[in-house]
């Protein structure tokens, strides 16, 4: 993961001071790409501890096609939460034009995921997020009104067609844009593309909008995991992870952070098995991966600008 670090040093040496829509401030360069062999071992960054629990959660979630984060919630996965809180606030004219003391915004977080966890009505109506990743993954309307599963065309593709160069996941629907906002965020990761050569499956990821220390990990990981998941499904070999990036930024609050990283020195990348039993894409359950020989730095907190 050396070229995780090479990309912070290259942001804040050549990188530009950026306003933002949170209002934080980022240190942003643009149009940056990242390769990862998956055959030398999974990417998960050893520089901090990065739960792969909460990145296999998400991705299982993301494919099952939900857009509501209770699933999430359920299972103690909180990185989805300050979203649909700010549009619970904001509805309930409590945001305060972003006014808000940290002391209340984790009193309003504790009684806001209680009720997610605890009250079906509530969960429906104020954990959903809108038309975003799962939906257009599994379930993009066409204008025809006709559904399109995205990852199992892309599937069927790679089993009957590898060779095609249009096995695409697109996730950036204009059309459902503003839904997508109004509790969620639009796509940041927007379209991938898997390759097959010679039974070996790789696969590119663009990214609009690069959170480098927060988000950017979880992308790696979760993408490389999606990556392993198709293989297995689609009786190939995994190779290759290619990230190419948009807006790739550190948060100005995040300075500290990523300087601190850069003292460490990556250490072995860890593997990921999966349980070989498992030939069917909505099959998979947590379960059935298992990460092993991880040993990273310990972990380094940061807050998520929202």
């Amino acid at each position: 993961m050396r070229q995780y670090l090479d990309l912070v040093k290259d942001i804040l040496e050549n990188g530009v001071e950026k306003s933002d829509r949170t209002g934080v401030g980022t240190i942003s360069a643009f149009g940056r790409m990242l390769r990862f062999n998956l055959q030398k071992g999974f990417p998960l960054l050893t520089t901090k501890k990065v739960s792969f629990r909460l990145i296999a959660h998400e991705l299982l979630w993301l494919i099952s096609g939900s857009t509501n984060i209770k699933y999430l919630i359920d299972n103690n996965v909180n990185i989805w939460n300050e979203w649909p809180l700010k549009h619970w606030l904001v509805v309930n004219g409590l945001w305060q034009d972003g006014m808000i003391g940290s002391l209340a915004w984790n009193k309003y977080m504790q009684d806001f995921t209680h009720n997610i966890k605890t009250n079906n009505d509530f969960a429906q109506q104020w954990g959903e997020l809108g038309p975003v990743y799962g939906k257009q993954w599994r379930s993009w309307i066409g204008p025809n009104g006709q559904i399109h599963d995205q990852l199992d065309e892309a599937i069927l593709l790679i089993k009957n067609d590898p060779s095609s160069r249009r096995i695409l996941v697109n996730s950036w629907n204009p059309a459902d844009l503003k839904e997508m906002v109004k509790s969620g965020l639009p796509p940041c990761h927007y379209v991938f593309q898997f390759y097959v050569v010679n039974n070996n499956l790789s696969c590119l990821m663009n990214m609009r909008s690069v959170d480098v220390f927060l988000g950017l990990p979880f992308n790696i990981a979760s993408y490389a995991l999606l990556t392993m998941i198709v293989a297995q499904v689609t009786k190939t070999i995994p190779k290759e992870l290619v990230i190419a990036t948009g807006d790739t930024h550190i948060y100005k609050n995040h300075r500290d952070q990523v300087r601190l990283q850069l003292t460490r020195n990556p250490k072995k990348l860890p593997r990921v098995i999966i349980n070989p039993d498992v030939s069917n894409l909505d099959d998979f359950g947590i379960a059935d991966f298992t990460l092993e020989n991880y040993d990273p730095h310990e972990a380094i907190k940061g807050d998520i600008a929202v």
